[in-house]
C-alpha cells in the first residue's frame, strides 16, 4: 500500500524535522537511483525516485540528495519517512519496505515547491553510498514533461490539478474534458467490455468514463470486493485506450452521504493505494446528496478526502453539492453557500448536475456566476427530464453544451447504456452486440452526445 506523509516543509528546519524512523542498519554496497518528473505545474511539481539495491541485502535504509534550486522543498511525500534541512532531502525506508535484498527496488515519490528555476535534485547516496542512475522528465529547464505523443488526453495532458477554478493538464492550461457515465454496474455490467470501450475511445473520441458504482439499490454494499474489482476493471480499460476515469461513489437513497462515511472510507482508501501511480483516475465521492445540509455533505467531504490523500496526494477529487449535486438550486438555494464555507481541502473540484428538460435558466444562470469563483465539474447530466425519461430537449441540450465549452467545464453524460429510459446513448439490445457507433444504434440522446463528443479537443500543450 502506498503510504503518505504531509510534511510542512516550509517549517522543517524551524521545527527540527530532521530527525528520522531510526538509523540505517546495513551500508550499501552500491545503488542505482531513477529520477523522473511525473508532472509541473506554475511553483510545484511531482518526482518519483526508484532506487535500486546493487550491493549485499539491506536491512534498513536511508536516501539522501541534494535540491539545489532556488526555494526548492519537499511538500509532502510517500512510502517513506521524508524530512528536509537546507538543501538536503532524506527519505528512511519503513516498515514495510525497509529490507532490500540485492536488487530489490523502492519506488518513492514526493510532491515538491520552487520558486525560480527548478533543476533536477543531485548527489543521490544509499546509506552513505553514492548511486549511479538516470534523471529525467523534465530536464534543467522550467517547464513541464513533455507528453507521451500518443494523441490519447491522458498521453496529451498527464497528471490533471485544479489551477484557480480551472481542470488544468500539465502544462498548466486548463481544459475541458468530455464523456460519459456508465449506468449502474450492477444492471449494465455486458455494456462495459472492450469493444465498447473500443468505440467510446476511438469512435466517439472520448476523453473520459466515469464509473457509476452505487452503493445501495444491490449495488456495492452487497459485495464490496466484488464490485471495487469492476472499478478497477473499468479504470484499467479507461488508461488502457488513454481515457481518464472518474470513479463514483453513486450515494442516492438515502440522499445523506454520511450513512454511508465509513463504506467511503473503506472503498477510497482500497481504490485510491491501488491506482496511485496511474494518471487517469479522478475520485468522485458523494454522487448526489439530497434531503442533507451543505454542512453535513461539507462534514463527509472533509473525513473522506484524507483517505484519499494518504494513498493519492495528487489526484483530482470531486465534492457532491446540496440538491442533487445542484448546488443548492433544486432546494431553493444557491452557490453562495459553498462560496462562502468550502470544503477545507486543496485540488477539488465541485459536481454539478442538470437535466435539460426539467433545469433550464436559472440553473444555467447559477453555473455562469459559480464557474467565476468555483472549479466545477458536471460529472453528470442528461438530455431529457430528471427522471431519464420523456423527450430529448434538444435546445436545452445544446444551450447547456455550449455554456460548458465555453467555461471550459468537464462533463459526462448519463448514460453510456442501453438502457430502456430516453437518457440512454444505445437503443434496447445494443449491448448484446458489438457495434456501439453506427446510428442504427444510438438513440437520439446517443447520437446528439456522439456528435458533440467527437469534435476536436484542440487541449493546450504549451
Amino acid at each position: 500500500m502506498k503510504r503518505f506523509l504531509a510534511l510542512l516543509a516550509a517549517g522543517a528546519t524551524a521545527m527540527g524535522l530532521t530527525v528520522l524512523a531510526g538509523p540505517p542498519a546495513a551500508a550499501a554496497t552500491g545503488c542505482k537511483v531513477d529520477y523522473t518528473v511525473a508532472s509541473q505545474w506554475e511553483g510545484g511539481f511531482q518526482g518519483g525516485v526508484k532506487v535500486t539495491n546493487l550491493g549485499d541485502p539491506v536491512n534498513g535504509w536511508q536516501l539522501k540528495f541534494t535540491l539545489p534550486g532556488s526555494g526548492q522543498k519537499v511538500v509532502q511525500g510517500w512510502n517513506a519517512t521524508w524530512s528536509q534541512s537546507g538543501s538536503t532531502v532524506s527519505a528512511a525506508g519503513i516498515d514495510w519496505n525497509k529490507n532490500l535484498a540485492t536488487g530489490g527496488t523502492a519506488d518513492l515519490g514526493f510532491v515538491g515547491s520552487f520558486t525560480g528555476s527548478n533543476p533536477q535534485p543531485t548527489g543521490f547516496t544509499l546509506n552513505g553510498v553514492a548511486c549511479t542512475g538516470s534523471v529525467g522528465g523534465g530536464g534543467d529547464d522550467d517547464g513541464p514533461p513533455p507528453a507521451t505523443g500518443d494523441g490519447t488526453p491522458v498521453g496529451t495532458n498527464g497528471q490533471l490539478h485544479v489551477c484557480g477554478t480551472n481542470l488544468c493538464n500539465q502544462y498548466n492550461r486548463p481544459i475541458q474534458l468530455r464523456g460519459m457515465s456508465t449506468h449502474g454496474l450492477q444492471w449494465f455490467s455486458k455494456c462495459y467490455n472492450n469493444a465498447s470501450l473500443d468505440a467510446l475511445a476511438n469512435d466517439w473520441k472520448a476523453d473520459l468514463l466515469r464509473t457509476a458504482m452505487y452503493v445501495q439499490e444491490d449495488g456495492y454494499e452487497t459485495d464490496p470486493a466484488g464490485f471495487t474489482n469492476k472499478v478497477n476493471g473499468l479504470v484499467d480499460m479507461a488508461e488502457a485506450r488513454g481515457m481518464y476515469a472518474l470513479i463514483d461513489f453513486h450515494t442516492l437513497t438515502p440522499g445523506d452521504p454520511n450513512y454511508n462515511l465509513d463504506r467511503a472510507k473503506t472503498f477510497f482508501a482500497s481504490v485510491a493505494a491501488r491506482n496511485a501511480a496511474k494518471k487517469n483516475v479522478i475520485y468522485e465521492i458523494a454522487n448526489e446528496p439530497n434531503g442533507v445540509s451543505w454542512a453535513g455533505i461539507k462534514s463527509y467531504a472533509e473525513q473522506v478526502i484524507p483517505v484519499i490523500r494518504a494513498a493519492d496526494p495528487d489526484a483530482v477529487v470531486v465534492v457532491g453539492t446540496r440538491g442533487w449535486s445542484s448546488l443548492g438550486v433544486s432546494d431553493g438555494s444557491n452557490e453562495s453557500e459553498v462560496v462562502n464555507s468550502p470544503v477545507n481541502a486543496t485540488n477539488i473540484m465541485y459536481a454539478f448536475h442538470f437535466y435539460a428538460a426539467s433545469h433550464k435558466d436559472n440553473y444555467r444562470a447559477t453555473v455562469s456566476r459559480a464557474a467565476s469563483q468555483l472549479p466545477l465539474f458536471v460529472t453528470e447530466f442528461g438530455t431529457v427530464s430528471a427522471t431519464g425519461g420523456g423527450a430529448l430537449d434538444r435546445a436545452s441540450t445544446t444551450a447547456w453544451l455550449d455554456l460548458l465549452d465555453q467555461l471550459k467545464i468537464s462533463y459526462a453524460n448519463w448514460t453510456y447504456s442501453d438502457a430502456n429510459e430516453s437518457s440512454a446513448a444505445f437503443k434496447p439490445g445494443t449491448c448484446d452486440g458489438g457495434d456501439y457507433s453506427s446510428s442504427g444504434v444510438l438513440t437520439e440522446s446517443g447520437a446528439l452526445l456522439k456528435s458533440r463528443i467527437s469534435t476536436p479537443d484542440n487541449f493546450p500543450t504549451s
